[in-house]
């Protein structure tokens, strides 16, 4: 048999009605399964021996779409060759583009778990977010990846959008009227997270007013234990409209104040000195920079100063103040230096010049 009558077979079987689309769904289905061997065989086996964390999972989850996508994608190359009649054709057109966007829409969600859900973990871990809301913000992505591809397989069948986008609509202003406090707290825990305002473990003050520990920023709401061990729930849309102040930020070291008073006949050098023992000797205290002290005025009884410095953590901020102020008084005590009290001086002043009968007229009268 000559290359002319190899052609001329090769036209009369493609144009045959069954044997024609048979080998070229035979082909598409050979194909893929050398894709499927390549990737087992030779891609895998790269992916094993490389370094990079994730890309064994990522061969496993895209192994299977990729295969039945080049099968797929043969068929609809198979139904634009073959020309059925329209309906049918559209419809096949449609089943086979549905199954491809079923099998991606898994692979999409399943790469989503792999790593925007491991990402979300490690913020739970620092403390950017609560449990609550990391679920929340995991499940919400998924319902978004789902409703896409939803909307993707209406429109493969054609299906017109424009009155579902319209409900939703009018669905979406109900939902957003009759709970508009819950999504004021959700946009407002939203807010907390993207502008890193504080996380779980800071000591922060709220309005001047409520100093605690941040323990869990939920969905709803956060919740901050102060010092007495009260755990105060706050909704987030008050905390994202109120003045904080975050004590463990942007550095966790927190500088600690101690204003005392000397007796004017003081010897301010010993005084600071004095002063400085007693903070480097306190293991909490933290000596670069060194502490300091600085005399700021004249007092009506004393010569006013302040020891500053800085302790590891704000929230040992209470108990060091409190050792500080004991060790400060002991070693004054020791040293003789004196802590006045406010005192003031009164003089009394005899108004000679007055006379009885001034005295009288002041008298109250008799009844």
């Amino acid at each position: 048999m000559n290359f002319a009558q190899m052609h001329e077979q090769y036209h009369l079987l493609q144009n045959h009605v069954l044997l024609g689309p048979l080998v070229m769904v035979i082909f598409y289905a050979l194909l893929a399964k050398l894709a499927d061997l390549f990737i087992d065989r030779v891609v895998r086996r790269l992916a094993e021996r490389t370094s990079i964390k994730y890309d064994d999972q990522l061969v496993a989850i895209l192994h299977r779409p990729l295969c039945w996508s080049i099968f797929l994608l043969g068929l609809l190359h198979t139904l634009i060759q073959v020309e059925p009649p329209a309906p049918y054709r559209m419809v096949l057109a449609a089943l086979i583009k549905t199954v491809l966007i079923v099998f991606w829409l898994i692979a999409t969600v399943q790469v989503f778990n792999l790593f925007v859900e491991e990402a979300l973990a490690r913020m739970v871990e620092r403390g950017k977010i609560g449990s609550d809301l990391f679920l929340l913000l995991k499940n919400l992505l998924r319902v978004v990846l789902v409703v896409l591809g939803a909307f993707w397989v209406l429109s493969v069948w054609q299906v017109n959008l424009t009155p579902l986008f319209a409900s939703a609509g009018i669905a979406g202003i109900a939902v957003a009227l009759a709970a508009k406090d819950t999504l004021a707290n959700f946009f407002g825990g939203v807010s907390i997270f993207a502008d890193k305002t504080f996380k779980v473990g800071d000591y922060i003050i709220l309005d001047n007013a409520q100093r605690g520990e941040v323990v869990e920023i939920g969905i709803r709401s956060t919740r901050i234990k102060t010092r007495d061990d009260v755990l105060i729930t706050i909704p987030n849309s008050l905390l994202a409209n109120s003045q904080i102040i975050n004590e463990s930020a942007p550095d966790p070291r927190y500088r600690i104040r101690i204003p005392l008073g000397v007796a004017y006949d003081s010897d301010l050098g010993l005084v600071e000195a004095t002063l400085l023992e007693v903070a480097k000797a306190n293991a909490q205290v933290i000596l670069e920079p060194e502490p300091i002290v600085r005399y700021r005025a004249f007092g009506e009884s004393a010569i006013e100063l302040e020891l500053l410095l800085l302790i590891e953590d704000s929230s040992l901020k209470g108990r060091e103040t409190h050792r500080l102020i004991k060790a400060i008084h002991q070693a004054f005590t020791t040293h003789g230096i004196i802590i006045p009290f406010p005192q003031r001086e009164v003089h009394l002043k005899n108004d000679r010049a007055a006379t009885p009968s001034a005295f009288a007229a002041k008298r109250p009268l008799a009844e």
